[in-house]
């Protein structure tokens, strides 16, 4: 996984350079928001010619999305500083990596173990794409950009064997492919969350009570006379 994201990483140092982002820059956004998708939207808007809070806040926006994840693995990070820790590594990758397991002290492992591996291959993917930047006019020439869509996808497969999952898959990803067309990127991802959300409870306020009826001395009577 790391390698991917090291291929990724180059990926965003090639748009950063290409943006107008000097070296060391690049590097400081890598290690400090340790976001994919927030840097690339950041890097996207300032390419555009956009101005640079505008940037950060459409940034922010998308890594809102970190929420959910914290809600899926907060409780394997206990307190203190490793939570403060954990929560720095929370993206993508380690969500899914933590998810996937059943056991909470293997999730906090592969977590952490996920997180350092990212903290270490992200930064430095986008200094060897800083680097070649002056080559490589953009990602898509070497299809740099298609390492990100494909290694979420390889993440997610396995989950896809649960019947709840899938469906939730299903239809989170309609939302967001009807989103694409009228939304920047990375907000049909926040769309589409908002709604599963509102079609889960919906589901749940529509679902039947499954407490038992309660048994009356006359209920009690009638089935005796059955009997």
């Amino acid at each position: 996984m790391s390698a991917s994201v090291l291929v990724i990483g180059a990926s965003y140092g090639v748009a950063a350079h290409s943006a107008g982002l000097v070296w060391w820059q690049i590097v400081a956004i890598a290690t400090v928001v340790l976001a994919g998708s927030s840097e690339f939207v950041f890097v996207g808007i300032i390419a555009a010619g956009g101005a640079p809070l505008l940037a950060a806040l459409a940034g922010l926006l998308v890594n809102t999305r970190n929420f959910g994840y914290g809600l899926s693995v907060g409780r394997h990070l206990g307190g203190g500083l490793p939570l403060a820790i954990g929560a720095h590594f929370i993206n993508d990758e380690t969500a899914v990596v933590a998810a996937s397991e059943s056991d909470s002290r293997r999730a906090r492992a592969v977590f952490f173990l996920c997180g350092a591996g990212i903290l270490i291959s992200w930064p430095l993917g986008s200094v060897l794409g800083a680097a070649i930047g002056d080559v490589v006019a953009s990602p898509e020439s070497l299809g740099l950009d298609a390492a990100f869509p494909a290694l979420l996808a390889a993440l997610a497969l396995p989950a896809l064997r649960d019947r709840r999952t899938l469906a939730a898959a299903v239809v989170g990803g309609a939302i967001a492919v009807s989103a694409t067309p009228f939304l920047p990127a990375g907000l049909p991802i926040l769309v589409s969350l908002v709604g599963l959300v509102v079609v889960e409870v919906v589901r749940r306020r529509r679902a039947p009570s499954a407490d038992p009826i309660p048994n009356d001395g006359a209920t009690d009577l009638v089935s005796r006379g059955a009997r």
